[in-house]
């Protein structure tokens, strides 16, 4: 026993001596920068306000180049048949924070209910709809990865209330020869509930088929979709994480 014990001793006498030192493991390569949170659901300081008010309209334009079509005052609203907006700067992977609401007086049922869509370099969509006691294929419910993933759970609040989301987004990056190097992947915060769990997306949004990637750029503007329902959004901010 007394043989074991000094062995013992001298293997921890051993590992101090040899032991990393604590300053040793200390990472000084990189000074985070300062951000200053924003109260609430407000921008933080880095981050770029893409709809405030009706003044930010012009940062929105129709894929055409043409002025936009929806209505725009503190918020802005679908105008139905006036056709899809995006942004004109262009995005990688980002944090995004959206604010919707779907119109409080009831018209139509399942995929006809409050339904609009968010889409990220605009291909890769999230679904806003009317998901409150409403029925529909699952993964095109709110929040759903259109097509791809269902959400964990059903965030929804009753039609005419406000909504978020928070999604964080990073890009695809492809090859040289055209060829996926990694896929995009996608969390999604639905009301401060986590419902998309840092899932791969399986390509671009597509309404039938199997989901695809293709080459395509680095940055893309964010779209935000016209399914004829008066959906409205407010307090779009969006952060850049490419060069954090």
């Amino acid at each position: 026993m007394k043989i074991f014990q000094l062995s013992l001793l001298l293997i921890l006498i051993i590992s101090q001596i040899f032991a990393q030192k604590a300053e040793e493991t200390e990472d000084w390569s990189r000074e985070p920068k300062v951000v200053t949170p924003g109260k609430g659901s407000r921008p933080p300081s880095d981050a770029i306000v893409l709809y405030g008010g009706s003044t930010d309209k012009v940062k929105w334009t129709k894929p055409s180049g043409e002025p936009i079509g929806w209505k725009s005052n503190d918020v802005l609203t679908v105008m139905p048949k006036s056709g899809d907006i995006q942004t004109k700067l262009h995005f990688g992977s980002v944090q995004l924070h959206i604010e919707w609401r779907t119109p409080e007086i009831i018209d139509g049922n399942g995929q006809e209910r409050g339904n609009s869509g968010i889409y990220l370099m605009g291909l890769y969509e999230v679904q806003v709809l009317d998901s409150y006691e409403n029925k529909t294929y699952y993964n095109g419910q709110a929040g759903s990865i259109y097509k791809q993933y269902i959400p964990l759970v059903n965030a929804c609040r009753p039609p005419g209330k406000w909504q978020m989301f928070d999604i964080f987004f990073t890009a695809p990056q492809f090859n040289t020869d055209g060829s996926l190097k990694t896929p995009g992947y996608m969390t999604v915060v639905h009301n401060g509930v986590l419902i998309q769990n840092h899932v791969a997306l399986l390509g671009p949004t597509v309404y039938s088929g199997t989901p695809r990637y293709w080459k395509h750029a680095d940055k893309l503007p964010l779209l935000l979709q016209d399914h004829s329902c008066q959906v409205s959004y407010r307090n779009i901010w969006i952060r850049e994480l490419n060069n954090l």
